[in-house]
């Protein structure tokens, strides 16, 4: 890794960089992901958009699940990668980031410019209104009409979902203002990212010398579509992950280690 994490260094220096992190940067803080190692031994699928905007029966089962996912996204705190990348912010050397992920855990560790793609966990949206509301207070709400459901137990899952089966008898609360459905202010699969956010990170990508891909697969278009755009650019593209890319066509750097290791090493380099 040492070989490859000098490359990277001299790739960056004195260079503008922008970041796009994927799931792998956050598995060191518990939090599960849909194609790392552990994906075949508990593939699933997780809810669409449309399924969620049109089925009751698809909204309770959401919500009786992430009852006992949310706890392990509120109380995730940052991992190494988390805080190397706040402090390659702080040096200069990283200008902005792109985040797939929906935790929050760039901003616990002091990320200030953080695109976040796909939303935030910690943001409720009413699919009527619009009125955005906190996580939190949501799940007090759930929790009081819901008895005693806290107390089952349920494998966790990626982007605060658990793996429960039986959700009979769930109840689920409508928007406090006007009666609307709640849904969690990210990206659901079939749902798109808002256009400000993608015109926001290609901005983003546009300014900047070089693009770190940070703990992505880049199976998803959302985040692959950066990658692409940087190489047509001609602009270098550098990927730390844990196992093959989508993007490693267009690398010319590439660190196969776990971002947690790689990103503080990487960090004391450019000091």
């Amino acid at each position: 890794m040492k070989h490859d994490l000098d490359a990277l260094a001299r790739l960056m220096a004195g260079r503008r960089v922008v970041a796009l992190t994927g799931a792998g940067c956050s598995t060191e803080s518990g939090i599960p992901d849909y194609r790392g190692p552990e994906t075949a031994r508990r593939a699933r699928n997780p809810i669409r958009f449309d399924e969620y905007a049109r089925s009751a029966q698809g909204r309770q089962r959401y919500w009786a699940r992430s009852v006992l996912g949310w706890p392990r996204i509120a109380q995730a705190r940052p991992n190494p990668a988390h805080h190397a990348l706040a402090d390659l912010e702080r040096a200069g050397h990283v200008r902005s980031l792109i985040t797939q992920n929906v935790d929050r855990l760039h901003h616990k560790a002091g990320q200030r410019a953080v695109i976040e793609l796909h939303g935030a966990l910690e943001e409720v949206v009413c699919l009527g209104c619009g009125a955005l509301r906190d996580r939190a207070a949501l799940q007090a709400r759930l929790l009081a009409l819901n008895p005693g459901w806290a107390a089952r137990t349920a494998e966790p899952a990626p982007d605060g979902d658990a793996e429960l089966t039986a959700v009979e008898g769930f109840q689920v609360v409508d928007c406090a203002i006007c009666g609307g459905l709640l849904k969690p202010h990210v990206v659901f699969f079939g749902e798109g990212v808002p256009r400000d956010r993608v015109t926001a990170a290609q901005a983003a990508v546009d300014a900047a010398d070089v693009l770190l891909v940070v703990g992505s697969s880049l199976t998803v278009f959302s985040g692959y579509r950066f990658v692409k755009q940087a190489a047509a650019a001609g602009k270098p593209v550098a990927i730390v992950n844990l196992g093959p890319t989508r993007g490693d066509p267009f690398a010319a750097v590439r660190v196969d280690a776990p971002a947690g290791e790689a990103l503080p090493a990487l960090a004391e380099a450019l000091r």
